[in-house]
């Protein structure tokens, strides 16, 4: 996929000596610059703020370019800082796979403990890596709990940023009106083969 090139503005300031900087403005990134550089100069600086603000989005927003593969090492680091130290034998499954997929209607993520697959709506792309990094590893606890009882809940706190990552979701669902609910239901009404949703 081949992104545009954003629109970009060009701020000259007499009041600034040597100092460039960025930012957006809406779909505009303004470029600051002072009023003494050549246009070579402006052209340099132009290209190195568009890469650094790419780079900063990468980081802030990491499923925006991330394919499945990504989404899998990314799962795979999460188990091992977050839940292998938790496992009663030292070592959390490992989803077989774990992919993107279509935005689901009323779900985040989903996972099937029969068949260890993990699926992440592409509604997440955009959000910040904390908050995926909360839903890969909700998902992850699911390889060995199937429900959402208090054993779930303790496993799914191993993650520091759980707490907040719920209540990101938990916003972002209400703000766009999105029939997408924090859990599938009481621990008692799922099936213990079921998939998990959410």
């Amino acid at each position: 996929m081949v992104e545009s090139r954003p629109d970009v503005e060009v701020r000259r300031s007499a009041r600034r000596r040597r100092t460039v900087d960025a930012h957006r403005e809406g779909s505009t990134v303004v470029v600051n610059i002072p009023a003494s550089m050549s246009r070579a100069q402006e052209r340099h600086w132009v290209e190195e703020m568009l890469q650094r603000l790419e780079r900063a989005d990468a980081r802030r927003r990491p499923g925006r370019r991330a394919g499945d593969a990504d989404l899998g090492d990314r799962a795979d680091a999460l188990a091992r800082a977050h839940l292998d130290p938790v496992a009663p034998d030292g070592a959390w499954p490992r989803p077989a796979s774990v992919r993107w997929t279509r935005p689901m209607r009323t779900r985040w993520a989903s996972c099937t403990p029969a068949d260890a697959t993990i699926r992440v709506s592409e509604k997440l792309r955009e959000v910040p890596g904390w908050v995926l990094d909360h839903v890969l590893v909700h998902e992850l606890v699911h390889l060995r709990e199937p429900r959402h009882g208090p054993a779930f809940r303790a496993l799914e706190a191993a993650y520091p940023r759980s707490e907040r990552a719920i209540g990101y979701l938990e916003g972002l669902a209400a703000g766009a009106g999105l029939p997408i609910t924090e859990t599938d239901g009481e621990p008692d009404e799922v099936p213990a083969q079921a998939p998990d949703e959410n």
